[in-house]
């Protein structure tokens, strides 16, 4: 595959196989419940953002790793599908694929269990054989299901070229300094909000639009998602918006928050405004949500 000169958003991150299971409702500690179906799906946080950011409709490259597995093997075609680059998508020798394990509830929530797998071997060897794809990104996404040290490799060399980093927080884990520094624009869930930011709870979207006040301490523009309730945007130079949740009629949440990401890391490649990035972004995780698994694919 020949690489075009336009913007590109290059994800580094993540790729697991998912086995998605629908339940009356989420086990309890020490319960068992029983469900009444599941299915497969290929995901991870950076797999997902990647699909996400070429169904917006920009070119997208996948840096990542799988194990040499029937899992690897289903993860690349979903790529391949969805028209992502993953030439630098390495098959890691003596390591099985990441997987998670994800239980729906009744109401469309979820709750979910990853094993990292091939995901831990990635590194700055990854990034340099990877070279060309970095010095033609525009906006580089970064997650949390890789190490540190991996992210802090990809945001260098990607900075060094002139793009941008995105970092998608989740899941929540301590960050470094040396790490945040690189971080252009901070998007998290309230989750992911109340451990960065240390505020009580996220569950209004006034509520988010303060922990995304105190998160530009660490990044020069914070995004927080609230869900249902709607998202908020803060830059470090003063600017600052929220924008309600779009009423949909909500069917599994599963994938929303990727969604979100990838739609939003599409607009600023494209060279959108913050504002309208974000607002696309809200379209596009509204529209993800309330559309069927099985029918995703054709968003």
């Amino acid at each position: 595959m020949t690489l075009p000169t336009t913007p590109l958003v290059t994800v580094f991150g993540s790729l697991h196989y998912d086995i998605m299971v629908d339940a009356p409702d989420r086990p309890r500690k020490g319960e068992t419940v029983t469900g009444h179906a599941w299915h497969p799906k290929c995901g991870g946080k950076g797999g997902n953002q990647a699909v996400s950011a070429a169904r917006a409709g920009v070119r997208a490259a996948m840096i990542g790793a799988v194990g040499d597995d029937d899992f690897g093997r289903a993860l690349l075609a979903n790529l391949d599908r969805a028209g992502v680059d993953r030439r630098f998508v390495r098959v890691a020798s003596g390591a099985g694929s990441g997987i998670s394990v994800a239980i729906f509830d009744a109401g469309g929530d979820y709750g979910a269990v990853i094993v990292s797998g091939s995901n831990l071997t990635l590194g700055e060897a990854d990034v340099m054989a990877a070279s060309d794809v970095v010095a033609r990104t525009a906006v580089l996404l970064l997650q949390n299901e890789v190490p540190e040290a991996a992210n802090i490799a990809a945001a260098r060399a990607v900075k060094a070229k002139g793009g941008r980093v995105v970092f998608n927080a989740a899941p929540a884990r301590k960050l470094s300094d040396d790490f945040l520094a690189l971080v252009d624009i901070l998007v998290v869930n309230a989750i992911e909000a109340e451990f960065l930011a240390g505020v009580a709870v996220v569950e209004t979207l006034d509520s988010a639009a303060q922990a995304a006040r105190r998160l530009v301490d660490l990044c020069p523009v914070a995004i927080v998602t609230a869900g249902g309730k709607g998202v908020a945007c803060c830059e470090r130079t003063g600017e600052a918006f929220a924008l309600p949740a779009i009423p949909v009629k909500v069917v599994s949440t599963h994938g929303a928050g990727d969604e979100f990401v990838g739609a939003l890391a599409a607009g600023l490649a494209r060279g959108d405004a913050m504002r309208v990035a974000v607002t696309a972004a809200n379209a596009a995780s509204a529209l993800l949500v309330s559309t069927p698994e099985a029918e995703r694919q054709g968003i």
